[in-house]
């Protein structure tokens, strides 16, 4: 059984992701679980330190409920290594997923996320799994967290004209969407798009299935 695990709490985001997941991988047996101790959303070092207790008591509950994979539902792969240290079975960040499906893509990749203060996390992220040299750009949208859920089309436009500058400027093949808010930009994005995008939900259910 795959665990899929949010570490804010808003829970339309976490329904969102089992729906994105479910597709990605159908008749897989996942479920989706929220932190409801956890910050509304995370944005910045301060919201990804105080969701990581609450995080690491769920993923002690889903071991005991026989998860055999545990995905951590946030780009910022917050609280993954120390998952790691106390899970048996594999644990997988939605950033870390994302990152090396692109990097498997093509040569270079870049990654769109919501605000200024996510480029340093996501972009030590990248170094620490030794894809930096595949890394164009972690570019911000300038759009909150919340605004994915609560003003999703002005949201979505602008992200993906965030996505239209990185894929002019970038020299890259692929992005990475950095923010598990944004699993619906594929679907909204133009068809001639000349880069490929890639959301951590889809990749890190498909790489969960592939570990089961």
């Amino acid at each position: 059984m795959i665990i899929m695990i949010n570490p804010n709490s808003t829970v339309s985001m976490t329904e969102e992701m089992l729906k994105v997941a479910q597709r990605a991988v159908p008749g897989a047996q996942i479920e989706a679980w929220t932190s409801h101790e956890g910050p509304p959303a995370i944005e910045g070092p301060e919201d990804g330190e105080s969701c990581i207790p609450p995080l690491l008591a769920l993923v002690e509950k889903a071991l005991a409920a026989g998860a055999t994979t545990i995905v951590i539902g946030c780009s910022d792969d917050t609280g993954l290594f120390a998952a790691r240290e106390m899970a048996p079975c594999p644990v997988i960040g939605i950033g870390q997923a994302g990152y090396h499906m692109a990097a498997l893509a093509g040569p270079r990749f870049s990654v769109v996320t919501t605000l200024d203060v996510s480029i340093p996390i996501l972009a030590a992220n990248v170094a620490a799994y030794g894809l930096d040299g595949q890394l164009g750009r972690v570019r911000a949208s300038g759009v909150p967290v919340l605004d994915l859920e609560t003003n999703r089309d002005a949201a979505t436009a602008q992200v993906l004209a965030e996505i239209s500058t990185a894929a002019r400027e970038d020299n890259i093949q692929s992005i990475v969407l950095g923010c598990a808010g944004m699993s619906h930009i594929p679907a909204a994005a133009p068809r001639d798009i000349p880069v490929r995008l890639i959301d951590g939900v889809s990749a890190a259910a498909r790489i969960a299935v592939a570990l089961q």
